[in-house]
């Protein structure tokens, strides 16, 4: 199964397959890759997929080498970034050379931020391992990495040449991973399919269990949404705001993940937590009629509910903190909070202005 990423000359492919793993040079055949490869992954994911994937690659006559960080949302830095530069150096890979990032979406963001910045720009491979990877960080070409203050502050926007998902990766990944992962597929409902969040609710329990059908469908589907998205949106530059619909449950989950040193809350749990207040805010502000929003907050939280993902703000928040994150946080402009709020069901649009007052009532509702 292939989704298309229209993006004229920086179009790509993500293709969804069972086993696609074992066959990394089948499907970039037509690229191809080039002589040096440079795979960056981390501690959990390169011992179960990596050194296979070295072997493959190093038998097909490619000159590779590993940069393997560890584990979690702390380690999408500048100081990982400034260690894989290093190694970049020292393993002397040119910009006729690739990087393959292989694991979740920290590695994905980190490895695509080295990309987009080393020799000016080279090009890289998404072979996303997590579900919240396949069905959001690894498309779009959003690079990054956090600063203490605010979440993905430093970052470059930089395509990758192809995205590989296996949804059979799924079966070692943890149950937590798994649940935070569909927060995102549960947006995609929200914003962009009605449709496809009333599938959600007659097969989230077959999904959670990994169904292999099951899931291809959600990632698929959740792709098709972010790359139409993405190819009328690149940048975030659109004068309504397109791709900024993707962010629904963000201006508030990034700042959650910030104001807890990205060491609490799995950034699908963070951003449950925001679509709830999201949800709240539309009702209170009237962006949505009232028998239509609380449908939709009830569905949205019974859902989530079903996860076990979080739909409360932890009981020891400092709100002036939270604020102060939410004002750095990129999709303020001019100093104002805005945020993605629902209007219909399967729709969302931009919102500015939101006062800390409102912000402050939907909080304390949670």
């Amino acid at each position: 199964m292939k989704v298309h990423v229209p993006l004229h000359e920086r179009s790509y492919d993500i293709h969804i397959e069972p086993n696609i793993l074992s066959r990394v040079l089948a499907a970039c055949a037509d690229l191809p890759l080039p002589k040096e490869i440079a795979i960056l992954s981390n501690e959990t994911v390169f011992p179960i997929y990596g050194e296979k994937l070295f072997d493959d690659l190093t038998s097909a006559g490619h000159r590779v080498d590993a940069f393997v960080i560890p584990d979690g949302e702390k380690y999408k830095s500048l100081e990982q970034t400034s260690r894989a530069y290093d190694f970049l150096a020292e393993f002397g890979l040119r910009r006729s050379g690739i990087i393959i990032a292989l694991g979740g979406g920290v590695v994905g963001d980190l490895a695509g931020f080295v990309a987009a910045t080393w020799m000016r720009g080279i090009d890289f491979l998404q072979i996303p391992t997590t579900l919240l990877a396949m069905v959001d960080s690894s498309v779009g070409g959003k690079t990054g990495v956090n600063h203490a203050r605010a979440k993905n502050l430093i970052g470059a926007f930089h395509q990758p040449q192809r995205v590989l998902i296996d949804p059979r990766v799924l079966a070692t990944l943890a149950p937590r991973e798994v649940r935070a992962g569909m927060a995102e597929v549960i947006k995609y409902g929200v914003i962009a399919d009605a449709d496809f969040f009333a599938w959600l609710e007659e097969n989230l329990d077959v999904a959670l269990k990994l169904d292999e059908d099951v899931l291809q469908k959600i990632i698929a589907r959740s792709c098709e949404i972010k790359a139409q998205v993405v190819g009328e949106d690149e940048r975030e530059s659109d004068a309504v705001g397109l791709r900024a619909t993707l962010n629904y449950g963000h201006t508030v989950g990034h700042a959650i993940e910030a104001t807890t040193a990205y060491g609490t809350y799995l950034h699908g749990e963070a951003i449950s937590i925001g679509m709830t207040v999201a949800a709240r805010l539309a009702l209170q502000l009237g962006t949505i009629e009232a028998v239509a929003g609380r449908d939709l907050l009830t569905r949205q939280t019974q859902l989530f509910s079903r996860v076990n993902l979080p739909t409360q703000m932890p009981h020891d928040y400092n709100f002036d903190d939270l604020w102060a994150a939410m004002t750095l946080d990129k999709k303020t402009r001019d100093g104002s909070v805005n945020f993605i709020l629902p209007d219909v069901w399967g729709h969302v649009r931009r919102v500015e202005n939101v006062g800390a007052d409102a912000v402050r009532v939907a909080l304390h509702e949670l």
